[in-house]
């Protein structure tokens, strides 16, 4: 049998890391929302980039949804130069495992230059990026030590969540942080041990993901893991992006890979079926017994789940199918070819 990779230590690593910041987090999320509640905050702007771009991205529609803050993603190359975009009315976000991208760094001095808040959602708060926000959210996982982000997507996920919980007060959402530890437990002990149905995956030559609304960092996140860990060219769409065009990439060579949770845009069956016409495999992770009866390869996500919890255990398959690629491709997923634990971007 081979050794245990560091990487599947990690991914079930996460229930633990998700119970131990829960209190801690519950702290640092009301001091970030109270500068958000700032009454010359009209709109955030958030920077970031690889997996923190999708931790972004679910921080783009949960603000927008549950605190009605709207949110966008930064252009940190515009940060760089002597005359960066105005951020008046904005505060800034940056969101960073290793707080050491200079680019993302440049968005919160620009922000601070312009006397405008900033909030740091980080690993490490003694790091460039925690030093330059007035708010540093810790992401409190310990080190991770596989290159592929895993357990800091899924904290920086549920550090997100708790700000949206004490900007907008909705009752009965903070109850659930209890409970998500074990649901994240259960899932991914499953997911890993069930990994091999995954391997149909292996001979395709193209993954495209597909979800819509809070899922959509779930799929771009997928795709992301995918391709980081086995090589394999994976892209990920909302729905009618991938009709505008890139449908036409589809074929019986390639993989679809559908992620549809409870909420307000669930592909009916009639557009799962004309889609999974043009490809070779399908892949369904979902709590919708219908849809999950049509995929040759069905993940089923526990039903009566908030939509805004959802993507923290639709997230966990993905992980497991790209450590499972990885296998069979026989990369070393805790060091995939190219990659570094901290990427300098500019």
């Amino acid at each position: 049998m081979s050794p245990v990779t560091q990487l599947e230590r990690e991914i079930r690593d996460q229930a633990r890391v998700l119970a131990s910041r829960t209190a801690p987090g519950w702290q640092s999320a009301e001091r970030a929302a109270a500068l958000l509640r700032r009454a010359d905050v009209e709109h955030l702007v958030i920077a970031a980039r690889g997996t923190s771009d999708n931790v972004g991205r679910y921080a783009q529609y949960l603000l927008g949804s549950q605190a009605r803050l709207l949110a966008g993603l930064a252009a940190p190359w515009l940060y760089e130069g002597g005359s960066p975009p105005r951020l008046t009315g904005a505060a800034v976000l940056a969101i960073s495992q290793s707080g050491r991208s200079p680019d993302i760094a440049a968005v919160l001095a620009a922000a601070r230059q312009q006397g405008r808040p900033t909030l740091a959602i980080t690993n490490h708060p003694d790091s460039p990026v925690g030093a330059l926000g007035d708010v540093v959210v810790p992401l409190l996982t310990g080190e991770e030590r596989s290159v592929a982000a895993t357990k800091t997507y899924l904290a920086s996920l549920h550090a997100v969540a708790q700000i949206a919980v004490c900007l907008s007060a909705e009752a009965g959402h903070a109850s659930w942080f209890d409970r998500l530890p074990g649901l994240v437990e259960a899932v991914s002990q499953e997911q890993l041990a069930t990994r091999s149905r995954f391997d149909p995956l292996s001979a395709v030559n193209l993954l495209t993901v597909v979800a819509r609304g809070l899922q959509l960092p779930t799929a771009h996140e997928t795709a992301l893991k995918v391709r980081e860990l086995s090589g394999m060219p994976a892209e990920a769409f909302s729905l009618p992006d991938l009709i505008h065009g890139p449908i036409a990439a589809l074929g019986r060579a390639g993989a679809l890979w559908l992620v549809s949770t409870t909420g307000r845009e669930q592909p009916d069956t009639a557009v799962l079926a004309s889609l999974q016409a043009a490809v070779g495999t399908s892949v369904v992770v979902s709590d919708d017994e219908d849809l999950l009866a049509q995929a040759e390869i069905g993940v089923l996500i526990p039903p009566g789940l908030p939509e805004w919890l959802a993507p923290m255990l639709a997230v966990v398959p993905a992980q497991a199918a790209a450590l499972r690629l990885g296998e069979i491709r026989g990369v070393d997923v805790d060091r995939p070819h190219g990659l570094h634990k901290v990427t300098l971007t500019r």
